[in-house]
């Protein structure tokens, strides 16, 4: 319990420090949401200063950002100045997707990469070590964007396998085939972010596996005659599992992230999407939203990766 209220309180002090980062480096980018309306000489001095007004941006930045977190506090943040619909809404009508997005392709990228690595580890040197290697490479050094107009061209374009963009079709309605048809939507995106997320940790599982077979320990193991299976179970797993779940607490923010130009790409109504948009129309209530509970999901997900890691590891446990 006490650990849990430790891990509680730095998600609210680094909350804290990430809204107060934020805030400053959003108002101090060049231009502001009245950009527009600055260059227009039909838009008197007098009618933007009473629009700053309305929105609050015509106050100090200090009293400005004392502005936000109290109302931050209250779960309020605030309302768009685009929409002019609640910030809360518009991300709980996103949000779903994304981190559906995100979750598929976290679980997928953890068992693809365990199984991959893994197999590369125990048949070392060989051609197969040598085929999975290259595609773990090709998946490292590939950009999302660009892996994404090549899906869209060869699977879109040319083979009219999948849609181009888009959630939905336009003549489905309510219904199985309506969530059956979102899925089909989603298979080349989510593909995309599997693959590029691939590289990596195939590499990182492949060392160390690699590692463990070259222990002493393991060489012990063999020695009392036990099967790949059990050695696997007993010995493999158990020690790959703690690094791993230390590194896919830290490929968090890396994920959620990428979203943002996939949604952009294939025009997928989610939060990336959101945040694209509001950033290039300088929304700032919406792009401190988003951010905030971008921080506090990757924040969430480490602490839950330290939970995981205590109950892997008993000795941890004790301290």
């Amino acid at each position: 319990m006490k650990l849990l209220i430790q891990k509680l309180s730095y998600i609210f002090f680094m909350l804290l420090l990430i809204s107060l980062i934020s805030f400053l480096a959003i108002h101090a980018a060049p231009n502001s949401f009245f950009a527009a309306g600055e260059l227009n000489p039909n838009m008197t001095q007098e009618a933007l200063a009473k629009l700053k007004a309305v929105y609050g941006l015509d106050k100090p930045l200090y009293k400005q950002y004392l502005d936000w977190i109290t109302h931050l506090m209250q779960l309020d943040f605030g309302v768009s100045f685009v929409s002019g619909q609640e910030v809360t809404t518009e991300i709980l009508h996103r949000i779903g997707v994304t981190l559906s997005m995100n979750f598929i392709s976290l679980v997928a990228v953890f068992g693809i990469s365990l199984y991959l690595g893994i197999k590369a580890a125990l048949y070392n040197n060989t051609t197969l070590d040598y085929i999975i290697r290259q595609i773990s490479l090709v998946s490292f050094a590939m950009p999302s964007f660009y892996l994404a107009l090549l899906f869209i061209i060869l699977f879109a374009l040319n083979l009219h396998l999948f849609p181009i963009a888009g959630l939905h079709s336009v003549d489905v309605e309510k219904g199985f085939a309506y969530y059956t048809d979102m899925v089909w939507h989603l298979v080349l995106p989510v593909s995309v972010m599997i693959f590029v997320g691939l590289g990596s940790m195939i590499i990182y599982i492949r060392s160390l596996t690699l590692e463990i077979l070259k222990s002493d320990y393991y060489y012990f193991a063999r020695s009392r005659g036990l099967d790949k299976v059990q050695l696997l179970r007993i010995y493999i797993l158990p020690n790959l599992l703690p690094p791993i779940i230390t590194l896919l607490g830290l490929s968090l923010p890396g994920l959620i992230g990428g979203s943002v130009i996939l949604e952009a790409i294939f025009g997928i109504e989610g939060m990336g999407q959101l945040f694209y948009s509001s950033a290039m129309s300088r929304d700032y209530p919406v792009i401190m939203g988003i951010l905030i509970i971008t921080a506090f999901l990757t924040l969430l997900g480490n602490m839950i990766a330290d939970m995981i890691l205590l109950r892997l590891n008993p000795y941890m446990n004790r301290q």
